[in-house]
């Protein structure tokens, strides 16, 4: 597979370390609008052609699948020109701006038939995908209760950078530069590890959002910091089960964590990911009665950039897909309406 890497900023390193270590793929071209950006990463990773537009890409065809790294707002008109061009696309989430984009990009896809496949990072979580073995199989009965968060603190540390300088941070936080705060950003990670691990979706929500102040006036420079930074939301799930997830930019303390813990009528799961270690624990069986909590191993499982690579290969459509994004998202537009009119919704 000839893969073009489009946007070469911070989260492409990632994608061109984990794609050049797949046997059968090479890294053939990478796209940025910052020319000096792209000169420097291609020669970081060996990539013999560079582009300063999409288009350019496009007419020189030395590819067959795009990994789509550009900014958020950017996502669904760079990924409709690829679907256009005949290639498939590893799409960084959120899949688009909003639920209507969103459903458009879903729809080409299908059009197409092409493999398509958005890059919800933490189905690499081996504890995660052996939680949602679990309750397929019935190990802790109906799921009743579902508890999650994901919890970062730079806002508050400088660990990741400084956040007040770094255009990389601020864009983050400011609406007019395509940002949909910290739901937009991580509350597409953590509605999926919930609703992936209870192997059901969300069909009912209530949100708060909240932006805090920042910065004299909520302004640095060109960027007006009004996305919000903390999120709660309540959820109805369709297998009957009640859910609270929650995420947030100033949980001090916890510079990236995702924990989750599913309740369920015979038996509980937690999912506990940091960047340093994952870990899966379990109350089941006879254990229940006693509240015992004990370690559950989990088998190392192949990452999105594996199986994204190995579908383009074989031909063959995986989740998640533009269509399950998609369906993500628009939960994520109905959080922010059912801010505004502090009512309950459905999906």
């Amino acid at each position: 597979m000839r893969l073009l890497i489009l946007g070469t900023g911070g989260m492409a390193r990632t994608h061109a370390q984990h794609f050049a270590a797949i046997g059968g793929v090479e890294l053939a071209g990478a796209v940025d609008v910052d020319a000096e950006r792209a000169k420097a990463f291609a020669d970081r990773y060996g990539i013999a052609h560079v582009f300063s537009s999409l288009e350019e890409a496009i007419a020189w065809d030395g590819f067959d699948a795009a990994a789509n790294v550009t900014p958020d707002r950017a996502h669904h008109s760079t990924t409709l020109a690829l679907l256009a061009a005949g290639k498939h696309v590893f799409c960084e989430k959120p899949l688009a701006e909003n639920a209507a984009m969103a459903e458009d990009m879903a729809r080409a896809a299908e059009a197409v038939g092409l493999v398509t496949m958005v890059n919800l990072t933490y189905r690499n979580v081996a504890p995660l995908q052996a939680a949602r073995a679990l309750v397929l199989a019935g190990e802790i009965g109906r799921v009743r209760h579902v508890e999650a968060s994901y919890l970062q603190s730079w806002l508050v540390s400088k660990a990741w950078g400084d956040w007040t300088t770094e255009s990389q941070w601020l864009w983050r936080l400011s609406t007019r530069h395509g940002s949909n705060g910290v739901l937009g950003d991580v509350g597409i990670h953590i509605l999926d590890f919930a609703s992936y691990a209870a192997a059901s979706d969300v069909i009912r929500i209530f949100a708060r959002l909240r932006a805090f102040d920042k910065a004299p006036d909520n302004r640095i420079g060109e960027y007006e910091l009004d996305a919000n930074d903390s999120f709660a939301m309540t959820a109805d799930f369709a297998n009957g089960a009640l859910g609270v997830i929650h995420a947030s930019r100033w949980a001090t303390g916890h510079l990236n964590e995702l924990r989750l813990r599913l309740h369920g009528d015979r038996g509980a799961l937690e999912v506990i990911h940091t960047p340093e270690a994952s870990s899966l624990r379990g109350c089941l069986g006879e254990d229940v009665e006693l509240a015992v909590w004990r370690d559950i191993e989990a088998d190392v499982v192949p990452t999105n950039y594996q199986r994204f690579a190995a579908a383009v290969v074989a031909g063959v459509q995986l989740e998640p897909g533009f269509r399950y994004a998609a369906g993500l998202q628009k939960v994520l537009d109905l959080a922010i309406e059912t801010e505004r009119e502090r009512r309950e919704m459905e999906v």
